[in-house]
């Protein structure tokens, strides 16, 4: 008789990560992600025999990709296809439980796509998680690359532009008012849950306020910012591509000196939501979201659906002991702006990547790769010691 698990909304992934140790089938997993909050869930014994008992092969480094159109190879690119095809990704390894392979090269540089955000038969964090509990690999030293493609603040950044994160800030967890709902004087409806208004944190008096609880510092979870300045040191003189279409695109944007520079690398926080947003309006809240949840730290520079699902993810592996998260790295690349140039209207330019997205694919490779080819080529310093600024 299985056992019964009563699902809540902040405790799913690490229901998921309970179920599966104790040999639960991907399916009753599964069963656990998508119940409603609250649910009383029956996970099922083992419907196949457990896994034989080998010794853990050792991973030195992991690059997670978002999603590939197509093939990993061969075809149009996506965010890992240009990992796949020049760091000969060329050994495959099907991992139970994800819906892409793990791919490897003699270097050991290890690599993968992690799944569709929307999913709702398996989502990434699931993903993500039944790597971790594949009993072949070690991750206790592996340091990891998540990448992919994002929306850019032009306050910041220009389209084409890569950024080393020191925080992940979820945009999920909140509560919100519709525009003819919203209080005056108000400059948005959308307000931390356990708070009040806009631009504070939850109060602990609330009994909502755990709702927002993913670390100490509520919806940021802070990486190794030690780490992160390293690899901006290491990374920042890298040349990216330019053209002359993403010259011209620059020229619109009067009045954002950060938006019409060429192609740059910076250090800025990534903001993950599921939900697609764009506009003036909403990069205004996201870059108070993120000031407010990093304690006036950080500095919104880069948006995207999934980077909260990874953050979350880790967490609970680094809690179980899985991997170690000081050794955690975000890198994005700016495919488009997250608000319209002057002149033009949100609508006309939500989703207007154009020549960006494919400069944000090669960004973010000669960047990433710069990084992974130093911890490999000197992996018996980094196996032990995690790099700091400073050093070289």
């Amino acid at each position: 008789m299985g056992r019964a698990v009563i699902v809540g909304s902040g405790r799913k992934t690490r229901a998921i990560s309970h179920a599966l140790k104790a040999g639960a089938t991907l399916g009753a997993a599964l069963a656990l992600m998508v119940a409603p909050s609250g649910a009383c869930v029956q996970a099922a014994e083992p419907a196949v025999p457990a896994l034989p008992v080998v010794k853990p092969i050792p991973v030195k480094v992991m690059v997670i990709a978002n999603f590939e159109p197509g093939a990993d190879t061969g075809d149009a690119p996506g965010e890992f296809q240009l990992w796949a095809e020049r760091e000969h990704l060329d050994e495959v390894i099907p991992v139970r439980g994800a819906l892409h392979p793990l791919r490897r090269n003699a270097q050991g540089l290890y690599g993968m796509v992690w799944g569709d955000p929307h999913s709702l038969v398996a989502t990434p964090d699931v993903q993500l998680m039944a790597l971790l509990l594949d009993p072949r690999f070690d991750f206790s030293h592996t340091y990891w690359l998540f990448t992919g493609i994002s929306g850019a603040d032009p306050q910041v950044a220009s389209v084409g532009s890569v950024a080393w994160a020191r925080w992940v800030v979820s945009g999920d967890e909140m509560r919100e008012f519709a525009p003819s709902d919203t209080p005056r004087g108000w400059p948005y409806g959308l307000f931390a849950i356990g708070a009040k208004a806009p631009g504070e944190l939850p109060v602990a008096a609330d009994s909502f306020a755990g709702m927002t609880d993913t670390s100490s510092l509520g919806a940021a979870v802070a990486l190794n910012q030690g780490l992160a300045q390293w690899a901006f040191a290491l990374s920042k003189d890298t040349p990216l591509p330019d053209s002359p279409a993403l010259a011209a695109a620059r020229a619109r944007w009067k009045g954002f000196p950060q938006a019409q520079r060429a192609p740059f690398v910076l250090m800025g926080e990534t903001l993950g939501a599921l939900r697609y947003w764009h506009g003036a309006g909403r990069t205004q809240w996201a870059r108070d979201w993120v000031k407010l949840w990093t304690q006036g730290q950080g500095r919104f520079a880069m948006t995207n659906m999934e980077s909260q699902l990874m953050a979350g993810t880790m967490l609970v592996a680094a809690q179980d002991g899985l991997v170690d998260m000081k050794r955690v790295m975000v890198l994005r690349s700016a495919s488009n702006a997250s608000m319209p140039p002057p002149g033009q209207s949100p609508l006309a330019s939500v989703g207007d990547e154009g020549p960006g997205q494919v400069a944000a694919y090669e960004s973010n490779y000669r960047v990433g790769a710069v990084v992974v080819h130093h911890l490999l080529a000197d992996w018996g310093r980094y196996r032990d010691t995690v790099p700091e600024a400073g050093q070289p």
